[in-house]
C-alpha cells in the first residue's frame, strides 16, 4: 500500500486537469469524503498550481506518518530540499499548535525516514490568508539540516521556496523515486504506538526494520503462535517475556492485545497492568484521539462514548482482579491476559492485607499472580496470559517479583504450559532459584524469541541501558567507555537547575515532549520549587499543551519513579537530590525524617531507591539533563559533602558539563 494518496512530478502535476487530481485523491481516501476537505484538497490544488510553476521536482499529497497517525498535506521534493507542507486554508493567522504540526512532520521524516536523514527538510506552514510578510528561513542549531518552521500565505509560498534553495548548500539532488522507497524507521513513544495500535496499523508500520525490530517482530510472533497453539489444542499456556529497558515490552503487550481481539468470533484480550499512571494515560491518550478522529470524519462523539471501549481494550489490573471477585466460578471473558511489568503485582502479604482493609474480604488468602491465574483457569477449554518481565524495574512494597509466578505455577497449576525466555535465569529477574523447582515439569520450554535483547526507547542511542546499569553498579571505566560511545544523545550535567531548564527548551524542537523528573524520596529540593509531595496528574502532565500550566512543559511540576514508569519523554532533566549519594566508590542510601537524613537498612528498601534513579534516568529519548544541586553550608539537611562526591563521579566518567 502506498504512503500518498496521489503523486507525479511538477510538471505532470501541472499537466493534470485539478478534477483528475480530485479525483485521485478521493479514490485513494479511505473515509467518507467530507465538504470541507474536498474545498481543502481544492484551494491546495489551486494554490501549488501557481506556486510551482518553473520548479522541476515531484508532488506528493497526503503523504503517511505512521508513528503519528497522521498525513503531511502536501510533500514538493525541489533539488536537495524536502519541503513539509501544512495548509490552513483560509486562515489568517499561525497558531503554535500549526507550528508544531508541521515542525512535527518534518522531525518525524529528518528522524525516521532514511531518505530524508542528509537532505534539507523545510517545514512549511501556509495559513492561506494571512498578512504578507517576506518568509524566514534559518537551520536550527542541531546540525542536521532541519529547517525551523517558515510562516507564509498562499502569495508568499513561492517566496518561501525560492528563499530556502537560496538558503542551502548545493547538495546532491535527491532522486524522489528513491526517496519514495527508501525505509521508514520509526520509534514510537508508548503512547503513539497505543494509538496507533488501536487505530489497526500494524507493528512493523510503526516500529524500525533493524535488529531490534526484527527481535520485536520475532516475539510478538512466537507468541502469537504460542496462542493459536493453546486455542486449537485446548490448552492453557502462560509465557514469560523478558527485556532490557525500553525494549518493547509494553509495545508487544499492546500489539497482541489489539491483534486478539475480535468480538464476531468471540476472542477477546486484555492488557493488564498494575500501573495505575500508565494506564490513566494510555486510557486517556485514546480516547482524546478517537473523540478527535471522529470530529475530522464529521461524526459526534462523546468522551464518555469512547472511554466505554477504551476500558475494554486496557484494564487496570486490580479492577481486573476484583471484577473476578464477584463470582469466583465464572471465567473472564477475554482467553487472553498480558500482564505489563508482571514482576511487580503484589505479594501474599500485600495482597491479603489489601482485600481485608480496602475490599473487606476476610477469606482472601493468595497473592496476586496466584488469583489471577485462577481465574483464567476457570475457562474451561483454553487460556493465555502473557507475563511482560522488566529486569531491575521493583520501586515500591509488596511488589512479588517474578519468583512469585513461579512458586504459584508449581504449587497449584501444573497442567499450565510454562513458556520461559532463555534470559529469566539472569540475576536482575531475581527467579533463577525458583525456576529451577520446574526442571522435572515436562510442559516448561525455554525460548530464546521470548526476550527483547535491544532497547528501542532512544531511537538515537540503544546503550543508555547499558550505561544507566555500568554508571548505578559503580563501574566508573566501563561506564566512561559506554559514554565515549554514545554520538547522537546529548547528555550534561550541572549544578544549575535554571540552567537544565533553558538546555531542555533549546534542545526541544515541535511538540518534543520535555518535563523534570526526581526520586519520590527527594525532600531536600524544595529550595529549588520542587516538592515531591505535591501531587502530579501524569495524565495532564504527559498529555496536555505547553500553554497549560499543569504539562510537563511549564517545568514547574515534577514527575516522580512511580508517575514516569513505562512511558517516555523526549528530553528529561533529573534532579539528583541527597537520598542517593555517591561516596568511596558505592552509594549510600538515605530517607528524610522529620529535619534529618536517615539511613535506609534494609536490603529491600535499598534496591527500590537504586531502582527509582535506573526508572529516572532511562526515560529520555533523546537527551537529558542531570542536575546535582550545589547544596547550602548554612543547612545541614543540604550540606554540599551530600552532593559534591555525587557530581564529581559523574563528572569523572565523561559527563559533559554546562
Amino acid at each position: 500500500m502506498e504512503r500518498f494518496f496521489y503523486r507525479d512530478t511538477i510538471r505532470g502535476f501541472l499537466d493534470e486537469n485539478p478534477k483528475a487530481i480530485l479525483g485521485e485523491l478521493t479514490d485513494n481516501n479511505p473515509f467518507p469524503l467530507l465538504a470541507t476537505q474536498r474545498n481543502a484538497w481544492t484551494a491546495e490544488i489551486s494554490i501549488l498550481k501557481d506556486t510551482l510553476k518553473g520548479f522541476e521536482g515531484e508532488v506528493l499529497f497526503e503523504y503517511s506518518i505512521p508513528r503519528m497517525g497522521r498525513r503531511v498535506d502536501v510533500i514538493v521534493i525541489i533539488k536537495s530540499v524536502i519541503f513539509v507542507l501544512e495548509f490552513k486554508v483560509g486562515s489568517d493567522c499561525f497558531e503554535v499548535a500549526d507550528v508544531d504540526q508541521v515542525w512535527d512532520y518534518s522531525l518525524d521524516l529528518k528522524n525516521f525516514h532514511e531518505g530524508s536523514h542528509f537532505h534539507y527538510v523545510a517545514p512549511v506552514l501556509i495559513a492561506s490568508e494571512a498578512g504578507d510578510g517576506f518568509p524566514v528561513v534559518s537551520l536550527t542549531p542541531h546540525n542536521d539540516r532541519s529547517l525551523f518552521p517558515i510562516r507564509c500565505n498562499k502569495h508568499t509560498l513561492k517566496d518561501a521556496i525560492i528563499a530556502v534553495l537560496q538558503f542551502v548548500d548545493d547538495s546532491e539532488p535527491i532522486d524522489p523515486s528513491a526517496w519514495v522507497s527508501s525505509r521508514y524507521r520509526p520509534t514510537p513513544t508508548i503512547i503513539e504506538a497505543a494509538m496507533a495500535l488501536y487505530n489497526n496499523h500494524t507493528v512493523k508500520d510503526i516500529s524500525r526494520s533493524d535488529a531490534g525490530a526484527i527481535n520485536l517482530d520475532r516475539t510478538s510472533d512466537t507468541i502469537k503462535d504460542i496462542i493459536k497453539a493453546s486455542r486449537e489444542k485446548s490448552l492453557k499456556s502462560i509465557c514469560f517475556v523478558t527485556g532490557v529497558p525500553g525494549a518493547g515490552k509494553t509495545l508487544v503487550g499492546l500489539n497482541i492485545a489489539t491483534t486478539h481481539y475480535d468480538k464476531e468470533s468471540d476472542l477477546y484480550s486484555v492488557f493488564l497492568s498494575g500501573n495505575g499512571p500508565l494506564v490513566a494515560v494510555l486510557r486517556e491518550a485514546l480516547v482524546r484521539d478517537k473523540v478527535s478522529r471522529e470530529r475530522e470524519r464529521g461524526r459526534g462523539l462523546t468522551k464518555k462514548e469512547a472511554s466505554s471501549e477504551v476500558k475494554m481494550f486496557i484494564q487496570n489490573v486490580h479492577n481486573f482482579r476484583d471484577e473476578c471477585l464477584f463470582d469466583r466460578r465464572r471465567p473472564p471473558v477475554e482467553h487472553v491476559a498480558l500482564f505489563d511489568e508482571a514482576q511487580r503485582a503484589w505479594d501474599k502479604e500485600q495482597t491479603v492485607n489489601f482485600m481485608k482493609r480496602k475490599k473487606k474480604v476476610p477469606n482472601f488468602d493468595v497473592s496476586e499472580p496466584e488469583f489471577l491465574i485462577s481465574c483464567l483457569d476457570r475457562h474451561e477449554d483454553w487460556a493465555v496470559i502473557v507475563c511482560l518481565v522488566g529486569g531491575g524495574q521493583e520501586i515500591n512494597t509488596g511488589e512479588a517479583g517474578i519468583g512469585e509466578w513461579i512458586r504459584v505455577l508449581q504449587k497449584s497449576f501444573p497442567h499450565w504450559n510454562v513458556l520461559i525466555s532463555n534470559r529469566l535465569t539472569d540475576s536482575e529477574y531475581g527467579a533463577g532459584a525458583l525456576l529451577e523447582t520446574l526442571g522435572a515439569r515436562s510442559n516448561v520450554r525455554y525460548i530464546d524469541e521470548l526476550h527483547l535483547s535491544v532497547s528501542m526507547r532512544s531511537f538515537r542511542a540503544e546503550n543508555i541501558s547499558l550505561l544507566v546499569k555500568e554508571l548505578l553498579d559503580c563501574e566508573r571505566e566501563k561506564a566512561s567507555r559506554t559514554l565515549r560511545g554514545i554520538k547522537d544523545y546529548p547528555m550534561a550535567i550541572t549544578r544549575d537547575l535554571a540552567g537544565a531548564k533553558n538546555w531542555l527548551k533549546q534542545k526541544a524542537r515541535g511538540s518534543e515532549r520535555y518535563g523534570i523528573v526526581v526520586s519520590s524520596q527527594a525532600e531536600r529540593l524544595k529550595p529549588h520549587a520542587v516538592d515531591v509531595r505535591t501531587p502530579v496528574n501524569p495524565v495532564q502532565w504527559f498529555l496536555n499543551g505547553k500553554e497549560d500550566v499543569r504539562s510537563s512543559y511549564y517545568l514547574e511540576d515534577v514527575a516522580t519513579e512511580f508517575h514516569v514508569q513505562g512511558l517516555e519523554l523526549d528530553w528529561a532533566c533529573v534532579i539528583w537530590d541527597a537520598d542517593f549519594r555517591y561516596a568511596r566508590n558505592s552509594w549510600t542510601y538515605k530517607s528524610f525524617r522529620g529535619s534529618k537524613w536517615t539511613s535506609i537498612l534494609k536490603q529491600e528498601r535499598k534496591t527500590y531507591l537504586k531502582n527509582a534513579y535506573r526508572v529516572l534516568l532511562t526515560r529520555a529519548r533523546q537527551g537529558m539533563v542531570i542536575v546535582v544541586p550545589p547544596g547550602d553550608e548554612e543547612d545541614p539537611t543540604r550540606n554540599p559533602a551530600f552532593y559534591n562526591p555525587t557530581y564529581e563521579y559523574l563528572k569523572s566518567v565523561g559527563f559533559e558539563e554546562i
